[in-house]
């Protein structure tokens, strides 16, 4: 680590203790078509529907997104740790190639939508607001799609993990 104050050293390493959804981020439009992936999301509110999403000033994708203005949330299943990987720059896959399989559908404002995930949120940035190193982007969903079926994709302790669903009968107890 690059002259980290401990305090900074303790906090990732609390942050990594806590669990957070695997998702990959996408966009496309003028300022070109890009993903990444990203735990740093969560929900504001219902009205209108909002979420944010949080990106690192220094990623290469940070003015991709703003400048594009628009997004899609890609909540990952328990099977998607490869796509993640290659999404959060861990292989040496390139944009062109990750978004060239088939495995995606065109969105409502022409996003890159991931045919399998748990769930997409196509939205609109309606606002952002500088902290620190990240950029938090409020993000206007316009469309939400669900799946009632696969596991989801958690990272903790700085691992992939599987969440398991369960069906309703096993909650009613």
């Amino acid at each position: 680590m690059s002259n980290l104050e401990q305090t900074q050293i303790d906090f990732r390493n609390a942050m990594a203790q806590l669990p957070a959804a695997v998702n990959i981020i996408t966009s496309n439009g003028p300022a070109g078509r890009c993903g990444i992936t990203a735990s740093a999301v969560c929900s504001v509110t219902d009205s209108p529907p909002t979420v944010l999403v949080c990106i690192n000033r220094n990623s290469a994708m940070h003015d991709v997104f703003k400048g594009n203005g628009k997004l899609c949330i890609n909540v990952l299943c328990s099977d998607q740790e490869d796509l993640a990987k290659h999404f959060a720059g861990m292989t040496k896959v390139s944009m062109e190639e990750r978004f060239s399989w088939d495995i995606w559908n065109s969105g409502q404002h022409d996003l890159p939508v991931l045919r399998s995930a748990l769930v997409s949120l196509e939205g609109r940035i309606s606002d952002y607001k500088s902290v620190g190193s990240h950029s938090v982007l409020f993000v206007e969903l316009d469309q939400v799609s669900t799946r009632d079926e696969g596991d989801s994709l958690v990272y903790f302790n700085r691992l992939f993990h599987r969440v398991e669903r369960f069906a309703a009968s096993a909650c009613a107890h």
